[in-house]
């Protein structure tokens, strides 16, 4: 057999310990290699980081805050830049050790690499230690001081209800239009929105004009000049002021708007308020719509009926002439005074645009101007024969029909903080009364819904938080301070609308912190 000998590697002897080893250029062993040279050295091994508990972001040097997950990469990461002096080695590993999560202790096992001789790289790993420090953000240090604010929002509309406010809260929260928002709050007649940024203020006023017709104004107030740095710190103020017209109001235009609106009849109803105002009259059912710059710049445009103003009759006959608009139709209806059913003969025949949705016995609410006490300028100059005795609005239905109905649905609510003084007990009703008309609105006009979202909410018997008790509602819009009404409520097949249970979201959750705007319920 042939020999054939096992090649041997050659060992030296460490020249520290005396350890046979193999050659290497420093002509040590690993042990005494690290026993004369530490690579951890000048790295900590503890540091800081800060937390704020309210929004749970952590700072990010020198002013960011970010928000990171327990063991999440964005934790580490943010961990690893706390370190400076991991710039000199080579890092290798890095992974986090399991700590309690109350215990306000992070810890990362890092791995690292250095060259330490000629040729020669040294790796060792090391345990660094996190104390996590609770303060707050700038953000939330505004949300609770309140009055931190650099500019603000005010909302007006000149009307004596607040149906288009609670409107207008749902289109907020539909779009997230108050993420940015460090406080709302409700003042008598509309809202203020307070924010921390200017930009921010002037976007919420491009919002509100582009769901409402608006006019805005801005002001400025000096806090502090700075004269060496030639810096001033300014708050800034924009008032919003929504054009005092509502759906289903009653509306008289002068014979020259009217004429530059498709000669449309000066007395219209009010269908529709989007960016701009819908009307329509009612005896042609011709329509037109008024943008926000022609209604400010012509002052006599004004509502001469709201919904306060309505009545209830009693719908005897109905006769279809033909022409149609979508749901709207064309037709010759009688009608009869809701007090003067059993009491006499006493009928009117009006020309209505309600004609596809009444049938006899239906209730119907409309304005009955014989009665109507009108101060208006523009409507005193209109010839009377072509002013009708009475313009009907909408259908009615039975309220106690409806209180014996509880809804399964539900609306969220912004967090805003109420006037120091506490409303009286009038303007809570007169509040429960406006909030309960927004509800019935929403039932029955499918196209007030699409902007809106709907709950599932199968615990409630009422409605949405907020929303008063059912008994105080009774004056509502439907024909307020009508005597003798009750007898009537429980007509047969006069059935109040439904939403359909399609339309509905599911996971209401009223307490739920959603979004920094949900959560600023400071009550």
């Amino acid at each position: 057999m042939e020999f054939v000998p096992e090649a041997r590697q050659q060992l030296i002897l460490c020249c520290e310990c005396g350890t046979a080893i193999p050659p290497n250029p420093a002509n040590m062993c690993v042990n005494c290699v690290r026993s004369m040279v530490d690579i951890t050295e000048g790295i900590p091994k503890q540091a800081t980081v800060h937390w704020c508990k309210n929004c749970e972001r952590y700072l990010q040097p020198p002013a960011s805050w970010v928000s990171c997950d327990l063991e999440s990469r964005e934790l580490l990461a943010l961990c690893l830049k706390k370190l400076k002096a991991l710039s000199k080695v080579r890092l290798v590993d890095a992974g986090f050790i399991w700590t309690e999560p109350h215990s306000r202790r992070i810890k990362v096992k890092l791995t690292i690499q250095k060259e330490v001789f000629a040729a020669t790289i040294l790796q060792q790993a090391f345990e660094v230690e996190y104390v996590v420090a609770s303060m707050m953000c700038p953000d939330c240090t505004r949300v609770m001081a309140q009055n931190t604010w650099k500019a603000k929002v005010q909302v007006r509309q000149k009307v004596d209800h607040q149906r288009t406010f609670f409107y207008l809260e749902q289109l907020i929260l539909k779009h997230n239009a108050h993420q940015e928002t460090t406080n709302i709050k409700e003042v008598k007649g509309g809202l203020d929105f307070h924010f921390a940024q200017r930009a921010h203020a002037i976007k919420m006023v491009e919002f509100l004009g582009s769901m409402v017709p608006t006019r805005s104004k801005s002001s400025e107030q000096l806090i502090s000049s700075d004269i060496h740095s030639a810096t001033s710190n300014y708050k800034f103020t924009y008032a919003v002021e929504i054009i005092p017209i509502c759906k289903d109001d009653l509306v008289v235009l002068p014979k020259k708007t009217a004429n530059s609106l498709g000669h449309i009849a000066p007395l219209v109803v009010c269908t529709r308020i989007g960016n701009t105002v819908h009307i329509m009259d009612f005896r042609t059912l011709q329509t037109a719509e008024i943008s926000g710059p022609v209604f400010w710049r012509t002052e006599a445009i004004a509502p001469v009926c709201s919904r306060r103003d309505l009545k209830k009759f009693y719908v005897v006959d109905v006769e279809l002439l033909g022409p149609r608009a979508g749901r709207y139709a064309l037709a010759d209806i009688t009608i009869q005074r809701l007090a003067d059913v059993g009491k006499n003969d006493d009928v009117i025949i009006v020309r209505s645009h309600l004609g596809g949705m009444l049938s006899f016995g239906d209730l119907v609410l409309g304005y009955d101007l014989l009665t109507a006490n009108i101060n208006n300028d523009t409507f005193d100059a209109l010839n009377a024969d072509d002013v009708p005795s009475v313009v009907l609005v909408k259908k009615g239905y039975a309220e106690r029909r409806r209180r014996r109905r509880p809804r399964r649905w539900a609306v969220k609510t912004l967090g805003k903080d109420e006037e120091d003084l506490a409303p009286r007990k009038q303007e809570q009703e007169k509040r429960a009364a406006d909030f309960e008309a927004f509800l019935r609105d929403l039932e029955e006009d499918p196209e007030l819904r699409q902007g809106v979202n709907l709950y599932r909410d199968e615990g409630a018997g009422a409605a949405a938080p907020a929303q008063p008790g059912t008994a105080m509602v009774d004056s509502s819009d439907e024909g307020a301070g009508q005597g003798g009404d009750d007898e009537d409520d429980d007509e047969e097949g006069d059935d109040a609308p439904e939403i359909p249970l399609e339309e509905l979201l599911d996971g209401l959750a009223i307490d739920d912190d959603e979004d920094r705007g949900d959560a600023m319920d400071m009550e």
